[in-house]
C-alpha cells in the first residue's frame, strides 16, 4: 500500500481566543478528489490556507509528497497548483498573456513556457481562445483559465477553494468534467465546498464542523450512517410534534427550522402509524433517501447553516 501524499496530524490553529482547527488529522491518497464539506465558519478555508501554504501551522504538523509545510514550503510550492475563490485573472489580458505572467513567477521562460501554456489551454478546450481578451469570457471559460493558471508548473496537488463559486450549472458540469480528467492523469485534488452535489462528486470527503473533523469517507459510505430512511414532517406545532413522536411512539426527531426530522428503517411503512397515531399535528410528510446535508445533521447536530 503506497504512502498518503498529504498527512494532517493534530493540526490546530486559532485566532485569538477563536479556535479555527482543533485537533484535525486525517490523509489523502494519491488520486484522489478529496473534498473538505462544511457551511462558514467550520474551518475549512483556514485548512486551505494551510494547505497551500499561506499560513503555517500553529500545532502539529501537515506533510505533503513527504515533504513538511512549514520548514520545506518553498519545495512544497514547487509541486502544487492553487485556484482560490476570489478571481485572480486580469480581464484586461489574453489567457496567453495571463498565463505567461503567472508562469514567469515559477522561473518558466521562452520555449518550456510556451508549451506549457499551450498544453494546458489545449487540455481545458481554450487552445482556439488563447489570444482573446479574458473579459469576453464566459465565467466558466475564467474558471478554466484559472485552473490552467494552477496546472501550468505541472503540479502533483491540485488546490481548489470552492471552486464552483459564481458559476451556473452547465459551467459546474464543464469544471467537474475537467477535475476528472486531470484525476485520470494522476493529480490528486484537494476541494473545499459548501455544495452538497459537488461533494457528492468527490473519491472521499471530510465533513467539518466549527474546526472538528465530524466524519471522513466516501459520500456513499458516509450516507450508509443513516441507517435507513430519512422522513421530514412539517407542522403548525413543530415542538408539541416532537414531543408528541418521543411519547407516543418513541422516536428522538430533530426539530431544524422548517420542521421536524427523524431516520427509521423502512421510513414508507411507518407513515401510516404515525399519520394514525399523531391526527391532526402533522402538515406534511416527505420520505427520502439519506443525503449529505442528512449526514451533516446526523453527525453534528444541527443544520447546516454558517457560523
Amino acid at each position: 500500500m503506497s504512502q498518503p501524499i498529504v498527512v494532517i496530524d493534530n493540526l490546530s490553529h486559532h485566532y485569538g481566543v477563536r479556535a479555527a482547527l482543533t485537533d484535525v488529522s486525517l490523509s489523502v491518497n494519491a488520486g484522489e478528489i478529496f473534498g473538505f464539506l462544511g457551511p462558514n465558519g467550520s474551518g475549512k478555508t483556514t485548512l486551505f490556507r494551510v494547505l497551500s501554504t499561506l499560513i503555517a501551522p500553529q500545532r502539529g504538523t501537515v506533510t505533503m509528497m513527504g515533504l513538511d509545510v512549514a520548514s520545506q514550503r518553498d519545495l512544497v510550492r514547487k509541486q502544487i497548483g492553487v485556484v482560490f475563490q476570489s478571481p485572480s485573472l486580469d480581464i484586461k489580458l489574453t489567457a496567453n498573456e495571463n498565463l505567461r505572467h503567472h508562469g514567469h513567477l515559477y522561473g518558466l521562460r521562452g520555449a518550456d513556457l510556451s508549451a506549457r501554456m499551450d498544453r494546458a489551454l489545449g487540455e481545458l478546450g481554450l487552445g482556439d481562445r488563447a489570444n482573446e481578451f479574458v473579459e469576453t469570457f464566459s465565467g466558466g471559460m475564467r474558471r478554466r483559465v484559472e485552473l490552467a493558471k494552477g496546472m501550468l508548473n505541472e503540479p502533483k496537488i491540485l488546490l481548489l477553494d470552492e471552486p464552483s463559486t459564481g458559476l451556473d450549472p452547465g459551467a459546474r458540469i464543464d469544471l467537474w468534467n475537467t477535475l476528472k480528467s486531470l484525476q485520470s492523469r494522476g493529480v490528486t485534488i484537494l476541494l473545499t465546498t459548501h455544495l452538497m452535489d459537488e461533494a457528492d462528486r468527490c473519491s472521499r470527503l471530510t465533513i467539518m464542523n466549527r474546526g472538528v473533523v465530524a466524519a471522513c469517507d466516501t459520500p456513499d459510505a458516509l450516507k450508509r450512517r443513516i441507517g435507513g430512511d430519512v422522513i421530514t414532517l412539517t407542522s403548525h406545532e413543530p415542538t408539541q410534534l416532537r414531543q408528541a413522536l418521543q411519547e407516543r411512539l418513541a422516536v428522538d426527531a430533530m426539530e431544524f427550522e422548517n420542521g421536524i426530522r427523524f431516520e427509521r428503517a423502512n421510513g414508507h411503512q411507518f407513515v401510516p402509524q404515525l399519520i394514525e397515531t399523531l391526527p391532526g399535528m402533522v402538515d406534511s410528510v416527505s420520505v427520502g433517501k439519506p443525503t449529505l446535508e442528512d449526514v451533516f445533521m446526523h453527525v453534528t447536530g444541527r443544520e447546516f447553516h454558517d457560523e
